[in-house]
């Protein structure tokens, strides 16, 4: 199917979105109410959603401390070469390291940055020394330890809700 574009979404999508995106466990029967639709009607419109494309995933949000990841680094890498082929090697090498939670691709200064989750500064420092110190692309990086994660994640500010 094709993916559904900011102008096909009513707000009646717009609201559901909205309240879903802050609890997915919430019964179709409460957003309906909230949105003014039946569950049926939700649910047909979650469905559609999630078929298009607009809902990507549904998964538990996890606490860093409860499972001892207690070093969240902010990573900026600048390549060497940044070819298509060059940067689709960095990008696989990224995607089977489970530390990485985040990669962006960016314009500006650096090339990518990343957001790494650790348990301590050591297995910082493997991570750098097996992935990033020994790469011959990696012209070089620049690490931000976060020392308050003020906000790790937030709901989308909805267009056209107010």
């Amino acid at each position: 199917m094709r993916a559904l574009d900011a102008m096909t979404l009513d707000n009646f999508d717009r609201h559901i979105l909205d309240l879903y995106q802050r609890d997915t466990r919430l019964p179709a029967e409460q957003i309906g109410v909230h949105v003014g639709l039946s569950a049926a009607a939700v649910q047909r419109r979650l469905k559609r959603l999630r078929e298009t494309g607009v809902i990507l995933a549904e998964a538990a949000e996890l606490d860093c401390t409860h499972l001892g990841l207690g070093i969240t680094a902010i990573v900026q890498v600048d390549l060497v070469d940044e070819s298509a082929r060059a940067t689709q090697a960095f990008r696989h090498k990224l995607d089977a390291r489970g530390e990485v939670q985040q990669c962006y691709g960016v314009a500006g200064a650096v090339d990518y940055v990343l957001v790494v989750i650790v348990p301590d500064l050591v297995a910082y420092e493997a991570f750098c020394d097996e992935c990033l110190l020994h790469d011959s692309n990696v012209r070089s990086f620049t690490t931000h330890i976060v020392l308050d994660a003020h906000r790790r994640r937030g709901p989308l500010k909805i267009p056209g809700l107010p």
